[in-house]
């Protein structure tokens, strides 16, 4: 009599138990949300969830390239407001698919200067993006004259606002292409394997022969067009041109990368990783919304969540 041969269960190789950690709590969330308030797994939340992240998910797109490069851009939110504005303003004289090519226009030429000035004056993400925030914010503000511009056609918040691409809302459709095409440019071009590789090692990838310089000056230029594409979902659902649209958005763009597990020291990451940084945030706010919190402690939230996710990419870093 032959006893029967047992497999034993194999860990497959490739997979990390570290890369189940951030599946496994947004579950969790997910759980717990449910437990407190049932009415956060009906289809209608989840819809309004989708609606919800579409912004940060944009605005994550392009922060994840500028610190996966090794910098970061504190500028996106606020070129976001300037894009959108230039974009309505622009509106009457342009038409709707005008208008939208200068949002794209502006996010993209704001972090091409960006981008020019770190890469080639040799000068710090951190301070160089501070200084293309306000002015970003003050350009916003005086072409609106400190207001927001309603006169946005029916066509534009009908489409893109409110609009349902085979069911899904058109905002969803946008982030999650978004996010595709940065996931792309990351893993399937040369310019993205020379992002990971600038980000790694910067001396190293110019001995290499690799023009450093130049393809800095592009992750800055994408990182701008993501807000371009963020002010376009922005202004359709709002039904306005916000001079001050989402100021918190780029510190929880950072906060959504680092959380998701891109290191803030560049040359790793994946925008799946960004996917689950922003759906943790955008879980944690909508919950918060549904059980009824102040604002004010949504804030709070934000900011020690911020704070966690700078100290589990140390401790990330120290095990490697």
């Amino acid at each position: 009599m032959t006893t029967p041969h047992v497999r034993s269960f194999a860990w497959p190789a490739h997979l990390k138990l570290g890369d189940l950690a951030l599946p496994i709590f947004i579950v969790m969330l997910a759980l717990t949300a449910g437990a407190i308030e049932p009415r956060f797994f009906s289809w209608s939340n989840f819809e309004n969830l989708a609606r919800q992240i579409a912004p940060l998910a944009i605005a994550s797109t392009g922060q994840a390239f500028a610190i996966i490069s090794g910098g970061l851009d504190l500028s996106i939110a606020a070129v976001m407001s300037l894009a959108g504005v230039a974009g309505i303003t622009a509106l009457p004289h342009v038409g709707i698919g005008g208008c939208i090519a200068v949002m794209l226009l502006t996010g993209g030429l704001a972090g091409l200067a960006s981008g020019f000035i770190i890469a080639y004056l040799k000068t710090t993400p951190l301070i160089v993006t501070l200084g293309m925030m306000s002015i970003a914010q003050a350009i916003a503000l005086i072409l609106s004259n400190g207001v927001p511009i309603y006169n946005v056609p029916d066509a534009l918040t009908d489409t893109v606002g409110f609009g349902n691409v085979l069911g899904i809302p058109s905002t969803v459709v946008i982030s999650s292409a978004t996010m595709i095409v940065g996931w792309f440019l990351l893993r399937r071009t040369i310019f993205g394997r020379y992002i990971y590789a600038i980000g790694s090692s910067r001396s190293a990838t110019e001995k290499s022969g690799i023009d450093v310089r130049f393809y800095t000056m592009l992750v800055y230029a994408a990182a701008g067009v993501t807000s371009g594409v963020g002010a376009l979902v922005m202004t359709a659902w709002v039904g306005a041109a916000q001079p001050v649209a989402a100021p918190t958005l780029t510190l929880q763009s950072l906060a959504a990368v680092v959380l998701g597990g891109v290191a803030l020291t560049g040359g790793s990451g994946s925008m799946l990783q960004v996917f689950y940084g922003v759906l943790i945030l955008g879980m944690l706010s909508n919950a918060m919304n549904m059980i009824g919190i102040s604002d004010f402690y949504q804030t709070l939230a934000v900011g020690i969540v911020i704070i966690l996710a700078v100290i589990l990419d140390r401790v990330r870093r120290e095990h490697e």
